[in-house]
């Protein structure tokens, strides 16, 4: 419990200053927000200009475009200037917490776009929280904020408002908040209503703390495993980043509480072997895989989730700078996209240009690339006075033109007006921030989501669950066991409580079983990272550690040992060269497991590692990924059953750094290569597979998949499809499945992904349950980017596959589509009318099959209007049930009959709703049937 004696000693620290500084409120002050009492608050609306008259962009009527055109209208070259422009806050850039006097004589006496981080409780990496007294508690923190909010609104001329952002991709980044597992770990919970509830509270909370923009969610689709911010993507798979990140987006906007803005734009996340700093230029991929992979989230997030910010990264594509990029800032984001919120730069994206790009000469050079290229606000650990002035020389010298100038502040003001701060600037209910902000109600949805994040990868001779009632001593070792300091770095809450895996484990066994600990390794040694590549011996300090750890073993029941990583080997800037466990690590992994006793390994890190030997050799592993700051509950839970592990993959583990890139989608056989025979007179020169791959995961009790069923066999390149199949738990106890859809383009003009990740769902089921999951399946689901670069749907057939994870495939079908315009029952024509015809020759003795999702399509002569048809069902086999369907063209078919199939070797009359219909078609949607006839008035011969 370090981290609480920490927190204590932090927060009293904080009520100490509180005790002797005049400026903090009283506790009267801290429920309800009240500003000075200036006549510019008026009933319904603010009179920002200070005029006396409510301007049209004061009027909460009127529409947004026009009170933007009307605020734009009143301003000067100054104030559209600032705000175009971030100030970092207190102890970053900004030397004060409160507004002062000298406010007056700064650059933002104008206004300002953006304060970011301001009071959150970051200093600078590597430093402990500030201790200033305006961190916490919340209602101080929102009334410090309101304060600053204060300035803007009542001293500067036009009262802009300032949008305070602040970073949330596990929880708002503050002293105190709601603390979930990291992105990866998000991820791996497959849960888009979790992940929605995720980014409510994320937004929620950010706003009662005075906040009006987070950054999040991170759309980096994961390709290398080396990257140091693997710990931050969702996954690997661009399908999934997108359905999460819309997830995500729609609940940290919700009722526009806050804008999200999303990072890191565009092509970010593929670089040179992995590596960062200055080798970020030169990210790996075609044209086509950024296409397929790393542009698909973006564009779905802004289309369906309305994304009010993006952050553009500072790397380049094929040699052109993101940030000075016309094509991808203005071309494909706001005019392909149609993102209508305001682009802010990723750190020192602007200076890059000429400081590392080579692409411009100076900073103003680069001002002006950037500008003229879309971006809206500047935003890096700098004076805002360095962007600024040389901004207002290229307006004065003509450099940049008033009407680009315009354009970027509109999009800043739209955000704002979205937001509701010309309406609401202040955060009022303080009492609110106290009561939700970690709130225990918050904290339950922060658990669920660190149980649902884990993902059991082995379960040898069902070592796992442990029962309490056989365990009498448990050995706990590893540098993860007792430190949780994963779970408070930047980008999220800093000054939590956090739940260690052993103190979870003490708290779960209360006194029933004796924990015996010791360390047993550091996460990295002295020589480390050298040391993968110069192996050095145990020191016998490091020997000694271990020999305590095997001896604690050889007097236990069952050893827990807790490996991975942490901030020093995974991170912003923390790339790595292998994939192996860092340190010591496998030493005292080998020297536990022979003592012979059972061993679980528990893995707590920020990126897949090949853990081979342990996969071979230890019966148990369960991966945890950075899971939070109650990761040590849900750890517990899991080992002791009282949660089933449902998580899966959303990344694949390489057995080899040398196999990379090794990762879903991939294209067919683009992962296996080389013989298959091993040793001496094999033919095998590399390791070939997945250690685990993408969409694995297992569980306490075991599924069925069966039952699967598409809602048409055949459509056109504009309908939607339905997917159905069914989940039954076969087995001893409750659990959850994912259940994941595959599609594969058969035939196609360019090289298709082997699969394509298009549908899933996260399941729960009790011992014996079955479910029908449903999946829809859209046109934009079968697109591919064609040879002319554009996004099509090709005519053809398509694999239809659903299974427990992305190599272990339960059910298969099979899916045609055919052009827009060709009609469903011209594809008859074109194969399938001779079964038609055998049913129309009034010959009982030709017949024609079908089974589950089979269906016959009869042409009808112009302006037909059928109400009834006679069936001659030949022979079925039970179950079995059928629909007849109506289409008056376009391929688009309305069920007007459905039933069972009961009787036999004679007529069945079906009446249905009298419709015009140019397609007619029967369809079975269950079971077996053979039709010998038909009888139907209006067929076209």
């Amino acid at each position: 419990m370090k981290y609480f004696f920490f927190i204590t000693l932090l927060s009293f620290s904080l009520f100490s200053v509180a005790q002797t500084d005049p400026r903090i409120p009283s506790a009267k002050d801290l429920i309800r927000y009240n500003p000075s009492k200036n006549r510019m608050y008026q009933k319904g609306w603010i009179d920002f200009n200070k005029n006396g008259k409510m301007d049209v962009y004061e009027d909460p009527t009127a529409t947004i475009e026009n009170r933007i055109e009307d605020l734009l209208s009143q301003m000067t070259i100054d104030e559209k200037t600032c705000q175009m422009v971030t100030l970092y806050g207190y102890k970053r850039v900004l030397a004060d917490d409160l507004p002062t006097p000298e406010w007056k004589n700064k650059l933002w006496k104008d206004g300002i776009g953006a304060i970011d981080e301001h009071l959150n409780g970051f200093q600078q990496w590597g430093l402990p929280p500030s201790d200033n007294p305006f961190v916490w508690p919340a209602s101080r923190h929102a009334w410090a904020l309101n304060e600053v909010q204060r300035f803007f609104i009542e001293e500067t001329r036009l009262g802009i408002p300032v949008d305070f952002t602040n970073e949330g991709i596990r929880g708002v980044e503050n002293y105190i908040a709601t603390n979930f597992p990291t992105q990866l770990g998000l991820g791996h919970t497959w849960n888009r209503n979790l992940i929605n509830k995720v980014g409510y509270i994320t937004g929620r909370e950010g706003r009662l703390l005075g906040y009006t923009n987070i950054y999040t969610p991170i759309l980096d689709v994961g390709r290398d495993q080396r990257w140091g911010r693997y710990e931050e993507v969702y996954g690997e798979c661009p399908y999934l980043v997108a359905e999460l990140g819309i997830a995500m987006t729609k609940g940290v906007q919700r009722d526009y509480q806050v804008a999200a803005t999303a990072k890191h734009y565009i092509a970010y996340s593929n670089n040179k072997g992995g590596r960062e700093g200055m080798a970020r230029v030169d990210p790996q991929m075609s044209p086509r895989e950024v296409e397929n992979v790393h542009v698909y989230p973006w564009k779905r997030v802004i289309a369906e989730a309305g994304l009010l910010g993006v952050m553009s990264a500072y790397n380049d594509y094929d040699g052109f700078p993101v940030q000075s990029s016309f094509y991808w800032l203005m071309t494909r984001l706001r005019g392909e996209m149609g993102f209508k919120g305001y682009v802010v730069s990723d750190s020192d994206a602007v200076e890059y240009l000429h400081a590392k790009h080579g692409t411009s000469e100076n900073m103003k050079e680069s001002v002006r690339q950037s500008v003229e290229a879309g971006l809206n606000v500047r935003c890096t650990f700098r004076s805002p006075d360095s962007y600024v002035l040389p901004l207002r020389e290229l307006i004065h010298e003509g450099g940049l033109s008033i009407e680009t100038i315009n354009n970027r502040v509109r999009d800043i003001l739209r955000v704002k007006f979205l937001t509701g701060l010309f309406d609401s600037p202040y955060q009022m209910d303080l009492k609110a921030a106290d009561n939700e902000v970690n709130s225990l109600k918050n904290q339950e949805i922060a658990l669920q989501a660190s149980r649902e994040s884990l993902v059991l990868l082995k379960n040898e001779g069902k070592l796992l669950p442990l029962s309490k009632d056989k365990i009498k001593t448990i050995s706990v070792c590893g540098p993860n066991t007792d430190d949780a300091a994963y779970a408070l770095t930047h980008y999220g809450p800093l000054a939590v409580d956090v739940v260690s895996v052993l103190d979870g484990l003490k708290t779960k066994v209360n006194g029933q079983a004796n924990i015996l600990y010791t360390k047993g390794c550091d996460i990295v040694d002295a020589n480390w990272p050298e040391s993968e590549i110069l192996p050095t011996p145990l020191t016998s300090e490091e020997q000694q550690e271990i020999d305590k750890a095997v001896a604690n073993a050889l007097k236990s029941d069952i050893t827990i040992v807790v490996l991975g990583g942490n901030s020093r080997t995974c991170g912003e800037n923390k790339s790595r060269s292998s994939l192996e466990l860092p340190g010591r690590q496998s030493d005292l992994l080998k020297a536990v497991q022979a003592t012979g006793k059972p061993v679980v390994l528990v893995m707590i890190n920020g990126r897949p590692n090949s853990i081979n030997w342990a996969d071979k050799y230890v019966p148990a592993i369960l991966e945890a990924w950075y899971p939070g700051s109650q990761g040590g509950t849900a750890i517990a839970d899991v080992l002791f059953g009282d949660y089933n592990p449902g998580g899966k993959l959303t990344v694949t583990f390489p057995k080899s750094v040398g196999q990379i890139p090794f990762n879903f989608p991939h294209k067919p056989a683009s992962q296996v290569d080389g013989g298959k025979t091993p040793g001496l007179k094999g033919n095998m020169s590399r390791v070939n597979g997945a250690l685990y791959p993408f969409g694995y995961g297992l569980s306490y009790t075991t599924f069925k998949y069966s039952d699967i069923s598409l809602s048409a066999k055949s459509i056109t390149d504009k309908q939607d499809v339905t997917v159905t199949c069914k989940i039954t738990n076969t087995g001893d106890c409750a659990g959850d499945e994912v259940v994941q859809l595959y599609t594969r383009d058969v035939i196609s003009s360019v090289t298709t992904y082997e699969k394509n990740l298009r549908g899933f769902e996260r399941v729960h089921l009790k011992r014996g349950e079955t479910k029908e999951v449903s999946f829809t399946l859209h046109p934009r689901d079968f697109e591919l980017y064609d040879i002319h670069n554009e996004w099509v749907v090709e005519p053809g057939d398509f694999d239809i596959m659903i299974g427990a994870s992305s190599e272990d495939i339960r059910l298969k079908d099979k899916l045609s589509v055919v052009p827009y315009g060709t009609t469903i029952t011209k594809a008859v024509d074109m194969g399938l009318n001779e079964s038609v015809k055998m049913v129309l020759d009034n010959n009982e003795y030709t017949e024609w099959n079908g089974t589950t999702g089979d269906f016959l399509n009869i042409i009808m002569d112009e302006n037909a209007q059928p109400e009834k048809i006679d069936i001659y069902w030949k022979s079925i086999e039970h179950p079995a049930a059928f629909e007849i369907q109506l289409s008056s063209g376009g391929g688009q078919f309305i069920t007007v009959y459905k039933g069972n199939i009961t009787d036999t070797e004679k007529y069945s009359t079906y009446i249905f709703k009298k419709a015009v219909a140019s397609d007619l078609r029967i369809l079975i949607t269950s079971g077996k049937a053979t039709i010998s006839e038909v009888k139907l008035d209006n067929v076209k011969r």
